[in-house]
């Protein structure tokens, strides 16, 4: 029977349809064409939604990109939480599916949205992702540590070397002189993957 700690999902706040609305075709603009190219007009108009009911839900264009992205980070979030706490994997599956997680996790997030968040300080939106990050990045280290006092990871092991390297591994998904040694990306990232988990020596020569 699995215990309790498999149910770690967030509730998520409820929202209207029309929110759905333009929370969906945000996203799905802002991935596209970046922050800058987006206008209000074009959400609305896309969504169906009218420019009062938007300004009902947000401020501005600014506020609705900051709820797009929470909205891809939490979801981020609990797919990690679930995998860290369920007992239904190995310890090996569970860092497998948390890299997989980090590495997808990278490209889900268009590049055009994230490179007008750092290209334009004005915008005060570069500063919100870091913030963002490294209040998810605290709270994901203690779900690692409180795995590692049930006893799922070694105790000697700090989690912060597991998340900058995981870090690491996305530059290098990137790299192009190591994308052409492999057939996909993803074969670059379980060689990766499992260079992490089991080092470079034969299965059969481990102790």
């Amino acid at each position: 029977m699995a215990d309790s700690s498999e149910k770690h999902v967030e509730k998520k706040p409820r929202h209207g349809e029309r929110w759905n609305n333009l929370m969906h075709t945000a996203k799905e603009l802002f991935w596209k064409y970046g922050f800058k190219r987006v206008s209000i007009e074009e959400i609305c108009e896309k969504s169906g939604v009218s420019k009062m009911t938007f300004y009902r839900h947000f401020a501005n264009k600014t506020e609705i990109a900051k709820a797009v992205f929470d909205e891809e980070v939490q979801h981020g979030v609990n797919a990690f939480r679930n995998i860290i706490h369920t007992t239904k994997f190995t310890t090996d599956q569970k860092m497998k599916m948390i890299i997989s997680l980090k590495m997808n996790g990278s490209y889900d997030i268009s590049k055009e949205f994230l490179q007008d968040f750092y290209s334009n300080p004005e915008l005060g939106l570069k500063e919100y992702i870091e913030e963002r990050t490294r209040a998810v990045w605290g709270e994901m280290l203690e779900d690692f540590r409180k795995a590692q006092r049930k006893g799922v990871f070694r105790k000697d092991f700090k989690p912060e070397l597991f998340f900058h390297l995981s870090q690491k591994m996305a530059d290098l998904i990137n790299d192009k002189s190591m994308l052409e040694l492999y057939e996909s990306p993803q074969a670059l990232m379980v060689e990766l993957t499992n260079m992490m988990l089991y080092g470079i020596v034969e299965r059969g020569e481990e102790k």
